[in-house]
């Protein structure tokens, strides 16, 4: 039964995309003119990956990859290091819900002044609809309301415009919203505690305690999982950068190349550029999504957004800002719940990390103790 919904789950998502790329551009359609001439996509990764020194370069870049995962599991380095990241990383927890408002409403305000729907492949129906949800986030006021509100939005416009998939991490980073609350600082914090105290007189004509309460009450044992909807949105973002505007669109990411004279920067031939950027964001989008070394996935994101930031002049800014916000919340929270780090962590732990003394931090077999609030477990960094 898990296989069959596996498996229809990835025809089903693979057909999306497949849906979808002969329209979607994302970066590679900001700052690219024309279609960048046909190119076969099949043929092209074929001829690529067919050339002896590309399949070497590809060959001995996955050996160290696999090497070096297979060591830090099998010696884990600098654990009590990590162990120590983890409990200073613990201490922002609280502040998620105020990173998770600030990383939706800052670009969607941006995207509702710059007349796009999400996504600057789409063009904005009214401005007003992402400028007025973008603004209650960043206020903190009717914070989960106005995220359902959202979320709404770009589901019922997804199917009139596919190209909304390339703003896929809003799916995930609303409904965290919708999980979490607006935290603090946030006018539902303020008007709550006015509320909470029964000798204010906003206690007395408070038109919606009683439905926040029973609302709070209702989603609470879910929040942990608001890290797990950011991972597989950001996942499948990653997926579709890599496999759509690239492997299925090597005609425009070989332009792209040529403008920016990225060649220079890694002295590769273009082809191998194009071939190579796909299949690392596909893969790294399928290690988020499966949870497994979620800290150091969210690290390597956010490098792959600040090297397309810099390195693509005249990519939109405002389009960035989720994505970096996103993997800095992962690289707080950790994996979530339903991740493969949680079950890896506990079979690799063979030493102390114990952050709370030294002097009895030896043989000890046991794990420590897993991340709480919205990051659910810890997992292996």
């Amino acid at each position: 039964m898990v296989l069959r919904r596996t498996a229809a789950w990835f025809v089903a998502v693979t057909g999306a995309l497949v849906a979808v790329s002969g329209r979607a551009r994302a970066h590679v359609r900001y700052v690219t003119e024309g279609s960048g001439g046909p190119v076969d996509a099949i043929r092209f990764v074929v001829d690529v990956l067919g050339d002896p020194v590309n399949a070497a370069l590809f060959a001995g870049g996955g050996l160290a990859l696999a090497a070096t995962v297979a060591g830090y599991l099998r010696f884990r380095p600098a654990a009590y290091d990590l162990a120590v990241l983890r409990t200073t990383l613990q201490e922002y927890v609280d502040l998620v819900p105020w990173m998770l408002r600030l990383s939706v409403g800052l670009p969607l305000v941006g995207a509702g002044f710059a007349g796009y729907f999400f996504s600057p492949a789409v063009p904005a129906v009214t401005r007003l609809f992402q400028v007025g949800i973008g603004f209650f986030l960043l206020f903190g006021f009717a914070t989960r309301f106005v995220a359902a509100i959202g979320l709404i939005g770009y589901l019922v416009r997804l199917p009139f415009d596919p190209l909304l998939l390339l703003a896929s991490e809003y799916v995930g980073a609303l409904l965290a919203i919708v999980l979490v609350g607006s935290g603090r600082p946030s006018a539902d914090q303020m008007f709550k505690e006015l509320a909470d105290n029964d000798r204010t007189m906003y206690s007395e004509i408070d038109p919606v305690r009683g439905v926040s309460r029973r609302f709070d009450a209702l989603v609470s044992p879910y929040e942990d999982y608001a890290a797990t909807a950011v991972r597989i949105a950001l996942g499948v973002n990653f997926i579709i950068l890599g496999f759509v505007e690239k492997l299925l669109n090597p005609g425009r990411a070989l332009q792209v190349v040529e403008k920016y004279d990225l060649t220079a920067v890694v002295p590769v031939e273009p082809g191998m550029w194009v071939v190579g950027a796909g299949l690392t964001e596909m893969a790294l989008g399928f290690i988020l999504i499966l949870g497994l070394f979620t800290r150091a996935s969210a690290a390597v994101a956010f490098v792959l957004f600040t090297t397309t930031l810099f390195g693509l002049a005249d990519d939109p800014v405002i389009a960035h800002i989720s994505l970096f916000g996103l993997a800095s919340l992962l690289f707080i929270t950790g994996s979530g719940p339903l991740a493969l780090d949680n079950w890896l962590h506990g079979r690799t732990a063979t030493v102390d990390t114990s952050t709370t003394g030294t002097e009895e931090a030896t043989d000890v077999e046991e794990a420590p103790a897993g991340d709480v609030g919205a990051g659910g477990p810890s997992e292996p960094e």
